[in-house]
Parts: structure tokens; C-alpha cells; sequence
């Protein structure tokens, strides 16, 4: 194993030596049984899984990962040695040395001799780690597209946070290389297992509601950067430890600025999507795995409030359209952020008010109100007791996590498998487009993956890469 080096090569305080003692260690780790087709684990075995990425999203994951008894993160991977998340929502510290450290102390308790491999690029870790069964990637949105094609095609099943991809191109190829693989795999829409949305999607499937006319989403989410107009001048002092042109990826060279990372990189469209991108595969995935909604006719999203060619606006409200399904008409669907959201319909009784965060679905005998992790409420309340008498669709969860990992074992596909996350990440990105385009309305040709009339387009619906870091 190479050491782990700074920008200049010049060795961390993570010494060659210690790396040498991690490669030891890599002989303790059960390693994997292949069945064979897939390369699912038997029941039995544990699951060995790298995490790429982690930071705060990445160490959340490693410790719902760490609550498996029959998992191991054996290794990880991020350009970053050290972030200092206090100030964000996450109010921790992360990177590798966090959370290795807290990795290491979780298993202490089973094997006093267990040490996790690090790595600063990840690719290196996928030649080296050989037990390695599974990577879950949490790394910002523009490089989710390159970890789950490297990963995939050393046949590693693969969990990839949400958005699965930066644009709708990566989207695609991300899932044919998985349909051909035929791997295990799970989008992190977390939200997507709780009890709460899925009682939602069966209230949609159930058809109590009626026909749905017009559904509403919303988040209160804003931009990290209030003040900042257009990419940050000059530039600061790379932390130690951190491999800034490694971060970078496939995105074109630029002098490091504090104001990219952390987590503010969601707020510039080279690396992030914005609130669009950030909650559409939360807020969008009721209607679309309760409607079977396919990708929309049109879409137009407006900005609101400051934003360019490079940064994300403070909130937007736009609209999709979407063709009829089956026995479901055309459906309109109105999306808000920024502290936007819809009008009270009068059938929702007064003093019952719209949540800073959820969805409304309007149908022709009801209303279907969502807020996030509460019970789901329905009006008239008269339509709950004809609800009462629906038989569930959805196969049961035994929890995001936990069903990616029985499906690595040769369970059942997990319920966000990259073909629904594929579906979800289009139409969620659809309205990135729009945003990115000033809120020019796409007319759009799923089957060629046109916006039709709009060639400015085709430059966000498939990415230039650096040399290095193609995806095709």
C-alpha cells in the first residue's frame, strides 16, 4: 500500500508504517463466499463494505451500517483527512481520521486487533481491498456517477446517496451497467423505508383519493451561501490532509476557496444540485412510486432570488407535467423551496396548517397531506375508514440499510434499487435543468434524451469530464 500523501507528496501524519499495519490487519477480515452469478454472500457470511466519502453524510451512514451484526466497514476512502461540521446541521467532526477513529472503537468491542483501511482515492482502495463485497458512496453529488461505475465494474454491489447523479446521462449509464451487472443496489433516499411514506404511497395506490388532479411538494431549504453572487474570487489555504484536485474529479481545475466545501458545495452547479436536487428524491418519491409516474412531458422551474449560470437560486417554484398513466389522468405538479409553498386548500379544516416540509395530493373525493415522518393525513376524514379496508401493496422493509444488505445476500432487490432511482434522479433532475437554463421550459424526449428546441441543454444533460475521469 502507497502511503497516504498531501498535494506536495509529502507523507501525512498517517506514517507508511501505519499503512503497512492496516494492509496486516486486512488478513483478519472474514472474507467473502461467492455463490456465484452476482457475487451475493451467503446468509451467513458477513458483509464487508467500504464507505467513499466521510464526511457528514458519509459518517451518518457508516453508523447505520455499524448497527448490522453481520457487517464489517472494513475500509474507507475520502480526499479528506479532517472537517469541522459544528456549524452545519451534522455537529460533528468528520473525514478520515474521525471517522476511522470511530469506526476502529465501534468493533474494539468484538476484536481488539481490528483496523480500518484508509485511502485517499478510492479507486486505489478497490484494487488493493480484495474482501471488499460492497461500497456505499457518500461523496458530493459530482462524483456520485464515477464511484458507482468504478465500483460496479469491479463487481461491488453499491448504496449511492441521493441524487444518484450529478445529470440525467450519468443517471442512465449508472443503471444499465447495474441492470447488466446485476448487482445489489440502493439509492439513499432514506425516507423512502420509513413507515410514514409508505403509508402515503399506499393511501395513493389504494385509490381513495380518486383521480389525482394537481399535487404540491415543498422544502424550506435555501442556499448555504446567502450572500455570495457567482463562484468565490481568490483563494484559501488547502487544509492539511485534503487532496483538493482529487475532490475536484471530473470537474474542470479551479483554485481551492473554503466556500466549496464542505457541504457548501451543494450550492454551485459544478458540484451540487441545489434544493431541487437535494430533496426531489425525498419529496417526489410518494407520487412517484405511488402513481407509477413516468418521466414528465414538461418542465419549468423559476429561481427566486439571487442566481447565474454557476450557483443554485435561494428558492424556486416551477412546474411538471406529467402524461396520463393507466387509470390516472394527466397530472400537474407544483414544486416550491426556498420558504415557498401552496395555497390552503378549503378542504383542509381550519387550524390544521401546511408543514414547512411536505406534500398535498388533490384528488377528486379528497386530500392526501405528507409531512415528513408524521402520520399521513387524509381529508375528508371519512375517506381514513374506507383506507381502513385496503390490503397493503408494498413489501415489507426491514429498514434502508438492512435491505440492501439482504438483497446483497441474495434477498429481495431493495425497494430504491437503481432502476426506480434512475426514474426518481430523472425527473428530479429534469427540474435542475430547468433551474440551470433560468427557468426555460423543457419539452422532454425521454426516448432521446432531448429537451427539445433547447441544444444549450445537452451541455447539463451530459457533463464534460476532465481527461482521467470518463464515464463511458
Amino acid at each position: 500500500m502507497n502511503p497516504i500523501r498531501n498535494q506536495d507528496g509529502t507523507a501525512t501524519r498517517r506514517k507508511f508504517v501505519k499503512n503497512l499495519t492496516l494492509s496486516a490487519a486486512a488478513f483478519t477480515i472474514v472474507p467473502r463466499h461467492v455463490l456465484g452469478g452476482a457475487g451475493h454472500i451467503a446468509p451467513s457470511d458477513k458483509v464487508n463494505i467500504a464507505v467513499v466519502g466521510v464526511g457528514g453524510r458519509g459518517k451518518n451512514n457508516t453508523n447505520e451500517l455499524m448497527k448490522l451484526d453481520d457487517v464489517q466497514v472494513t475500509a474507507i476512502a475520502d480526499p479528506a483527512e479532517y472537517w469541522n461540521l459544528a456549524k452545519f446541521y451534522y455537529r460533528s467532526n468528520a473525514g478520515r481520521g474521525p471517522v476511522k477513529d470511530m469506526i476502529e472503537e465501534h468493533y474494539a468491542e468484538k476484536s481488539t486487533n481490528f483496523k480500518v483501511a484508509e485511502y485517499l482515492d478510492f479507486r486505489e482502495m478497490l484494487e488493493q481491498e480484495d474482501a471488499l463485497d460492497a461500497v456505499l458512496c457518500a461523496t458530493p453529488d459530482h462524483t456520485h456517477a464515477y464511484v458507482c461505475l468504478t465500483a460496479m465494474d469491479h463487481g461491488k454491489h453499491v448504496y449511492c446517496e441521493k441524487p444518484l447523479t450529478h445529470n440525467i446521462w450519468e443517471a442512465r449509464q449508472v443503471g444499465k451497467v447495474a441492470k447488466e451487472k446485476g448487482l445489489a443496489t440502493q439509492m439513499g433516499n432514506q425516507l423512502h423505508s420509513s413507515a410514514e411514506l409508505r403509508k402515503a404511497v399506499e393511501i395513493l395506490k389504494s385509490g381513495v383519493l380518486g383521480e389525482i388532479k394537481e399535487i404540491h411538494a415543498w422544502v424550506g431549504a435555501s442556499r448555504w451561501t446567502d450572500s455570495l453572487r457567482g463562484l468565490p474570487q481568490g483563494s484559501s489555504t488547502v487544509p492539511v490532509g485534503f487532496n483538493w484536485d482529487l475532490w475536484l474529479g471530473p470537474r474542470a481545475d479551479r483554485p481551492f476557496n473554503e466556500v466549496y466545501a464542505p457541504v457548501t458545495w451543494r450550492d454551485f452547479w459544478d458540484f451540487g444540485c441545489g434544493a431541487m436536487g437535494d430533496f426531489g428524491c425525498h419529496e417526489l418519491d410518494i407520487p412517484a412510486w405511488g402513481l407509477d409516474l413516468p418521466a414528465p412531458e414538461t418542465v419549468e422551474l423559476f429561481p427566486a432570488g439571487y442566481s447565474d449560470k454557476d450557483i443554485a437560486p435561494h428558492g424556486e417554484i416551477g412546474y411538471f407535467h406529467f402524461p396520463a398513466v393507466r387509470k390516472q389522468g394527466p397530472i400537474k405538479l407544483t414544486w416550491y423551496a426556498g420558504g415557498l409553498r401552496p395555497p390552503q386548500p378549503a378542504a383542509i379544516p381550519k387550524g390544521v396548517e401546511l408543514p414547512g416540509r411536505g406534500s398535498m395530493y388533490i384528488g377528486e373525493k379528497g386530500i392526501l397531506l405528507y409531512r415528513v415522518r408524521k402520520e399521513p393525513e387524509i381529508y375528508p376524514s371519512s375517506l381514513q375508514t374506507k383506507f381502513a379496508k385496503h390490503q397493503d401493496t408494498l413489501a415489507p422493509t426491514n429498514g434502508h440499510h438492512r435491505d440492501w444488505v439482504d438483497a446483497i445476500k441474495g434477498g429481495a432487490p431493495a425497494s430504491s434499487n437503481f432502476e426506480y432511482a434512475v426514474r426518481l434522479t430523472e425527473i428530479t433532475l429534469l427540474g435542475v435543468l430547468s433551474l440551470r437554463l433560468g427557468g426555460q421550459k423543457i419539452y422532454w424526449d425521454a426516448e432521446n434524451m432531448k429537451a427539445v428546441g433547447v441544444p444549450e441543454a445537452d451541455q447539463f444533460i451530459k457533463e464534460p469530464v476532465r481527461s482521467g475521469w470518463e464515464m463511458a
